[in-house]
């Protein structure tokens, strides 16, 4: 994940802060060289550094910080908060045309950054906004580019407009505005070509689309995963065709994630949205506030209610009693189990949503390691070969029934006999913890943390 190194790295400097009762000037300077070292080696841009590094020495390295009654506390509240000045400050919305206004957004970026994907996940956003979005295919040169745009747009649900790969980009560009006008669409996104690198015919194609249609916002993907590479490329796009804002893709990879913290300092350019996984349903609005808690490992909790909010996760108020009701006396079935897993799958899973609880101070290549998606998956397809009257009486399990399971599931009947046994251990414990299960800000009828 992105920033695991820089996150473990800070996390370690803070806590030789915090393990002082007095600072010097001295602590504080050695505590920046590291962090200086740690910023570096995440591939933030070096300019950048010194600035973050002065400015946070210059707050640091005064009385009322070192005479203070938690010294390190402070210094950490400058760091986070030089940090948040650095990506932004205020998170910057994606502007749309008042009204019935059609908004129209021009996607640009490198080939292989993620645009076409990064195209549908916006409009997945836009759609739950009460947007009508339309996609308009005008990458005519890569294989399969429209094709690609049609499926994620029917898989999101929402209008597809193309000609096909035998017009110029401009002509589908104009084309998809009237189609928008008589479809009573809101807003376009234009799906532009990319290439391998930088090219005068790249740039002029945009250029000749923003000559001929009026575009309001010029988004360009940019791949976390080229690191400082990512920020030449946002501000050579910026300097040629103009750019509105910056989509950070790939930031669910082995990325350093240097990116984030240099593109707004050295372009001017704000980030919007970062693509935090494969599935059109992963991406997320940038917050500065937020990024900088996840780097420092302060966690995420206001992500995760907006995570739960938008996955529109209910459930009713009846039922939800009958559950807790159930928990309390250890009865948690094979029902209950099914429809938690399929409530943290909506959440990106399991390792997802403790990456983002403060306080846990655990990497995240340690919570895949102790959360094994494969492995959950087998648990559920052991679950999904039972019978209804199997998983809400888990004493029906016989030998006989458990063969039965382990072939329909596919693994081994040692498998299912541990399955089975840890499932009836969860219970007692349960049973002996009833307030464990607590909600989400307590407010009644919404979705509770399955663990």
């Amino acid at each position: 994940m992105a920033f695991e190194s820089l996150t473990d790295k800070l996390q370690k400097v803070f806590k030789n802060l915090r393990s002082k009762g007095r600072l010097t000037e001295a602590d504080v300077k050695t505590a920046l060289k590291e962090v200086k070292m740690a910023l570096l080696e995440a591939d933030v841009n070096f300019k950048v550094v010194k600035q973050f590094i002065k400015a946070v020495e210059e707050r640091a390295v005064g009385s009322d910080v070192m005479n203070g009654l938690n010294p390190g506390q402070m210094v950490i509240k400058i760091v986070n908060e030089e940090m948040v000045s650095l990506m932004g400050s205020e998170t910057t919305e994606l502007e749309l045309q008042p009204g019935k206004a059609v908004t129209v957004i021009m996607m640009c970026g490198l080939q292989g950054a993620g645009k076409t994907t990064a195209t549908a996940k916006i409009a997945g956003k836009l759609k739950l906004k009460g947007k009508k979005p339309l996609l308009a295919a005008c990458d005519v040169y890569r294989p399969a580019a429209v094709d690609q745009l049609k499926v994620n747009a029917e898989k999101q649900q929402v209008d597809f407009f193309s000609m096909g790969t035998n017009h110029k980009p401009v002509d589908i560009a104009k084309a998809a505005v009237e189609h928008a006008a008589k479809n009573k669409n809101n807003v376009i996104i234009i799906d532009t070509a990319g290439r391998l690198h930088i090219d005068e015919d790249m740039m002029a194609e945009l250029q000749e689309i923003k000559a001929n249609v009026e575009v309001h916002q010029t988004l360009l993907v940019v791949d976390a995963m080229t690191g400082q590479d990512a920020v030449n490329v946002a501000k050579e796009f910026d300097e040629k065709v103009g750019v509105s804002g910056v989509i950070l893709s790939k930031m669910d990879g082995d990325t350093r994630g240097g990116a984030a913290l240099s593109v707004k300092a050295v372009t001017g350019k704000p980030i919007i949205y970062v693509s935090t996984g494969e599935k059109l349903s992963d991406i997320e609005q940038f917050y500065p506030d937020r990024m900088a808690n996840r780097i420092l490992g302060m966690g995420d909790v206001l992500t995760l209610i907006d995570k739960v909010a938008e996955a529109n996760i209910e459930m009713d108020a009846e039922k939800e009693k009958e559950m807790a009701a159930r928990l309390k006396k250890g009865k948690f079935d094979f029902e209950d189990y099914l429809e938690s897993m399929n409530q943290m799958k909506k959440l990106g899973g399991l390792s997802s949503i403790l990456g983002m609880m403060p306080g846990m101070g655990v990497k995240a290549s340690d919570l895949e390691a102790a959360v094994d998606d494969k492995q959950l998956a087998h648990m559920e397809a052991v679950v999904l070969s039972m019978t209804p009257a199997e998983r809400k009486d888990p004493k029906l399990l016989n030998p006989s029934r458990k063969h039965r399971i382990a072939r329909g599931a596919g693994v081994d009947i040692a498998v299912v006999n541990r399955f089975i046994k840890q499932f009836e251990q969860s219970q007692k414990m349960m049973k002996q913890l009833p307030g464990m299960m607590g909600g989400l800000g307590g407010k009644k009828g919404r979705f509770k943390l399955p663990f």
